[in-house]
């Protein structure tokens, strides 16, 4: 019993990091309806930025909740400016254009980062810099460390103020009337261009966020990371309901649970002829299942959340 438990605690934390970038993939889709394939490799640089600004500064006798904070919001800011000049430059000119175009533009703006960052950073894997607490607390028989808690306790927050926004601000508002009709929410005087570079900006600062998450918890962050991050991250906007924000938070807590659950029992159910490193092939066979029977996800899909 102490297994599931452990399983299910790691599973929600690395979940909600999926959540947090599936947002970004949501809420472009929900206005734009175009699949952002670049935005893995926003949350791979804000790890980047991240990692490097706390190195940085570690050798300076500075607290380490400023050292940190300091690199979260290197990395925030960096990805809110790429996020919007990737929107600016790349799609807002292919807006009106075939549906491929920007599919295609997409996916070039996605290894245009990656090489960047590889010119950067380098091939090599990069460590995290050891100045985050190691404490760690019992629960249920399992283990949940001070990372652990910090990271679902920001996940959350993050998560209900999003909601919050989207369904009790007027920005929120402009956003759902954008999502509806372009055309028309600016006859009702939204400026939709800059609905749009909002949705963008924010969603970049939240696969900042995810990406810093997934290199402190790992204790490394690659100029590759992005990929298969945001291809579940991708994925778990998908099995929740593309354009849906409770549907990617959904998603994304379904998927890290599967995948945690897959990983510590995938040696017992084949007998050991699979071991812990097959456990995306359980995420993805979810996935493809909840597809099959439903393919418009858990909550189905829609332009943006409707208040």
């Amino acid at each position: 019993m102490s297994t599931l438990f452990q399983q299910l605690i790691n599973g929600l934390v690395l979940g909600s990091v999926y959540a947090l970038i599936a947002l970004g993939y949501t809420m472009v889709y929900g206005i734009l309806g175009l699949i952002n394939f670049a935005h893995g490799e926003l949350a791979m640089i804000g790890a980047l930025i991240a990692l490097t600004t706390i190195a940085a500064l570690s050798g300076f006798a500075l607290p380490v909740p400023l050292v940190v904070a300091a690199g979260l919001l290197a990395a925030i800011s960096v990805c809110m400016v790429l996020g919007y000049a990737i929107e600016r430059i790349a799609y807002r000119p292919l807006r009106n254009a075939p549906r491929l175009a920007p599919l295609i533009t997409a996916i070039g703006v996605s290894i245009v980062l990656q090489n960047v960052a590889m010119l950067i950073w380098g091939r090599q894997y990069l460590s995290f810099p050891s100045i985050l607490p190691q404490g760690w607390h019992a629960l249920f028989g399992a283990r949940i460390t001070d990372i652990q808690i910090a990271m679902l306790a920001t996940a959350f927050v993050l998560m209900f103020a999003l909601d919050a926004l989207v369904r009790r601000t007027q920005l929120g508002r402009a956003m759902r009337a954008t999502s509806q009709s372009p055309q028309l929410a600016g006859l009702m005087g939204i400026h939709a261009d800059r609905v749009i570079s909002l949705t963008f900006i924010i969603g970049s600062g939240l696969a900042a966020i995810g990406g810093f998450m997934v290199s402190a918890y790992y204790g490394l962050a690659h100029y590759y990371m992005g990929f298969l991050l945001g291809l579940k991250a991708f994925s778990a906007a998908v099995l929740g309901g593309i354009g849906q924000l409770r549907g990617a938070m959904l998603g994304g807590l379904l998927l890290g649970v599967i995948e945690s659950l897959g990983a510590g029992y995938i040696g017992i159910l084949t007998h050991g002829f699979l071991g812990s490193n097959y456990q995306d092939v359980f995420a993805f066979f979810v996935l493809i299942v909840v597809l099959i029977v439903r393919p418009s996800g858990l909550l189905g899909v829609q332009t943006i959340d409707r208040a």
